[in-house]
């Protein structure tokens, strides 16, 4: 008999939510209940959240969090997978559900305009459209949309930085911005709205949505897209892709790396070996041992 399927949602909202700090506990106790693992989180600024378990037992927690009028038709990006990507269920309290620092930037209130995954193939090949991708450095470099400028950014706050010296509304007529589920594009585009920018677009649920609706045959993306799970990333078809990950610095990492002197699994890749130091080293490899152990032990009790 085959093992059912595992479902995995994704979504998002800005809304606000200023009890948020009071949902965590009652939400972390509906998810255990129903077997379902994955990360939420909660900002006074609203949720993000991907969680894997059954069609029924997630279906059920979008109708529990519904019953808050701000959180009412949430509509999650759906997969599935062989196995969950999660260990466990994670409800993390922040300031922002992602975390640009800029402060009076309220993508619930206005935002670039979303443009759909069937029309962004001619939005991006018009030559007065400047295509940015929104995300980093380890994830645009396995995978990102022919002609796109990278930011060469190495977390979401620099991003600000990027727009104030590289980009300026006298000459940047119309801006289309992706990044991958369509989180970071919300707050992204409310910051060129605020700084001048009259034409701002958005792919409409990210790259994801993108690879689900746009047949492969006429996609304009290239290599894979980098997920925040143990897929690592996922492929043209959002089957889970060819790299594992550096769980030093949580990059992406090919059979390339993975043949490279410096990488060393569990504990250091191409990337991150230059910049650990040996206490780090020793903890990491720690780690790994505790880790092997505990996969030992569940083998053997299976």
């Amino acid at each position: 008999m085959s093992e059912p399927t595992l479902h995995i949602a994704t979504f998002y909202r800005f809304v606000e939510l200023p009890d948020y700090a009071s949902l965590r506990e009652p939400l972390l106790a509906e998810s255990h209940a129903r077997g379902i693992t994955g990360t939420v989180l909660l900002a006074d600024e609203g949720i993000n959240a991907t969680l894997a378990g059954s069609r029924e037992a997630l279906e059920g927690l979008l109708q529990w969090l519904g019953k808050r009028s701000a959180l009412a038709g949430l509509a999650p990006r759906w997969s599935t997978a062989p196995a969950s990507p999660f260990r466990k269920m994670k409800v993390k309290l922040r300031r922002e559900i992602v975390t640009l620092g800029v402060s009076g930037i309220t993508p619930g209130k206005r935002t670039g305009a979303h443009v759909p995954p069937s029309e962004w193939n001619a939005l991006i090949r018009d030559p007065q459209t400047l295509v940015v991708d929104t995300r980093n450095l380890y994830e645009t470099g396995i995978g990102s949309f022919a002609g796109a400028v990278d930011p060469g950014t190495r977390n979401f706050r620099e991003f600000p930085d990027y727009v104030a010296q590289q980009l300026d509304p006298e000459v940047h007529k119309r801006v289309a911005m992706f990044c991958t589920g369509g989180i970071r594009c919300e707050k992204a585009s409310a910051l060129l709205l605020d700084a001048g920018f009259e034409d701002v677009c958005q792919l409409e649920g990210g790259i994801l949505a993108y690879l689900d609706e746009v047949p492969e045959a006429e996609s304009l993306w290239w290599g894979e897209c980098f997920v925040f799970d143990e897929r690592v990333a996922v492929d043209n078809a959002l089957a889970p892709g060819s790299y594992g990950q550096c769980y030093a610095c949580r990059r992406p990492v090919s059979d390339e790396d993975r043949q490279h002197l410096h990488y060393e699994a569990g504990i250091s890749c191409p990337a991150c070996y230059d910049d650990l130091t040996p206490a780090q080293r020793a903890s990491f490899a720690e780690r790994k041992r505790q880790r092997d152990l505990a996969a030992a032990r569940a083998q053997s009790d299976a």
